[in-house]
């Protein structure tokens, strides 16, 4: 069972480095995308070291592929096992898609049927990775942009099976909840209520921007209203769960980003008050 932490905060990007090091910021964590810090020496890693004697710090991978047919890559995992031993991540988690097959990787988060037979290869990919890392880790909720005929379930529904199958827990995206809503016409709110609460233990809170038909995660906007209103939503559901703000493009000042986990914290407070 992975243990809960209640706080709020940022994902590391390069720009901010310097402000994280030399001075104190007012998160309670951070985030790294894994596949930046997995070399080990160089630059990153001492950097990566650094920041964690000031602020725990939870891995959040992009390239595991826990829905892939072939399997998982050993060598990948024992990479991303050295740097969880070195580091001692808050949380480890990679998302619900595929992007490798026959050797090739497309570095992109593809998505997957919603299927009994997919349900199995999930469930035996992330049974391989947990053994491998020697911990549970977090699965996150894709954001998708086609869907598939032949599905045996809800994608909250398979998310409760493959929890309930391997222990993993869930990293809850609700910008991704609110952008596959929009593009394949569920309901924000049914998902929401469908997932397994208790297995949430890390939030998500980002943008996306309006392509020419559908919604795209591209995680370099505000957190928009609507993202805000799903988020109080599901709060008054979960027990402790740590929330962050993802930005990956159009990186604004720091400050910027902390006036929005500050918006996070007063939902957090007034949802808390609420519920009492």
């Amino acid at each position: 069972m992975i243990a809960p932490f209640a706080g709020f905060g940022l994902g590391l990007r390069k720009p901010h480095y310097a402000e994280f090091l030399e001075t104190k910021v007012a998160v309670d964590f951070v985030e790294v995308i894994s596949e930046n810090f997995m070399i080990p020496g160089g630059r990153p890693r001492r950097i990566l070291r650094e920041v964690r004697e000031r602020y725990p710090v939870a891995l959040h991978g992009v390239s595991m592929s826990i829905g892939s047919a072939d399997g998982l890559d050993g060598a990948y995992l024992a990479r991303l096992r050295a740097l969880i031993d070195e580091i001692d991540p808050l949380f480890v988690s990679d998302h619900l898609s595929w992007s490798r097959i026959d050797g090739f990787n497309s570095h992109d988060l593809l998505p997957l049927p919603y299927t009994r037979e997919a349900l199995d290869l999930v469930s035996a990919n992330v049974d391989r990775a947990q053994n491998a890392l020697g911990r549970a880790m977090l699965v996150e909720n894709p954001s998708t942009y086609i869907d598939f005929a032949p599905a045996d379930t809800t994608e909250w529904a398979f998310l409760d099976a493959l929890c309930a199958r391997t222990g993993c827990g869930l990293l809850l995206d609700v910008n991704n909840v609110f952008v596959s809503a929009s593009n394949h016409g569920f309901d924000p709110i049914a998902y929401l209520d469908g997932l397994p609460h208790a297995r949430v233990r890390q939030i998500h809170l980002a943008g996306h921007s309006q392509g020419s038909e559908l919604l795209i995660d591209t995680h370099d906007q505000p957190v928009p209203d609507p993202v805000w209103s799903l988020y109080a939503h599901v709060l008054p559901k979960l027990g402790p769960v740590a929330t962050m703000i993802e930005r990956d493009d159009a990186i604004p000042p720091l400050h910027e980003l902390l006036a929005e986990l500050g918006t996070a914290r007063r939902i957090a407070r007034e949802t808390v008050r609420t519920a009492a």
